[in-house]
């Protein structure tokens, strides 16, 4: 056997294996939940390339936005796109802490995008904590007065019995 009919040979099997899994539909697996690795590594890579002195500290925003963003759609992917209604805030979260390590790492120590930061973090938890009262806390909310409604028919003491 001559080393161009093992090459050849190796080649048919290597695209006899692609066809049979993507018909088995492997790559729709794949393509359907682990797309938010084209998000993530880059954010990733931008982090890895200031820390190894390729780029300036200004790199970390869009570092931080889309590592954070790619944490949320694997999220969202892991327990159901239904939840975006909930943890949609944090894409204004992502932003902060872009910010805030842009804040941190920079030689300089700029104040503004500090306090741009702790206002957009501020703004995401608020808007989060709102998200969660708006969907189940209502819940919470009825049993705290229910709770207090018993406790000031009862005179605030124990029931004489």
């Amino acid at each position: 056997m001559s080393k161009n009919q093992f090459a050849i040979g190796i080649v048919f099997l290597l695209a006899g294996l692609v066809i049979m899994l993507g018909r088995l539909g492997l790559f729709s697996f794949l393509g359907t939940n682990f797309w938010p690795l084209f998000v993530l590594i880059p954010g990733i890579l931008l982090h890895v390339l200031f820390f190894g002195r390729l780029l300036p500290s200004a790199a970390l925003v869009p570092g931080a936005i889309l590592t954070i963003y790619a944490l949320i759609f694997f999220f969202c992917i892991a327990v159901g796109w239904d939840k975006m209604q909930y943890v949609w805030p944090f894409f204004i979260l992502g932003v902060a802490v872009g910010l805030y390590e842009y804040h941190l790492f920079d030689t300089s120590h700029p104040k503004q995008p500090l306090t741009a930061a702790i206002i957009l973090a501020l703004v995401a938890i608020s808007l989060f904590i709102i998200m969660l009262l708006w969907g189940w806390g209502v819940y919470l909310i009825a049993a705290v007065l229910i709770a207090i409604g018993a406790w000031l028919v009862t005179g605030g003491r124990r029931a004489r019995w």
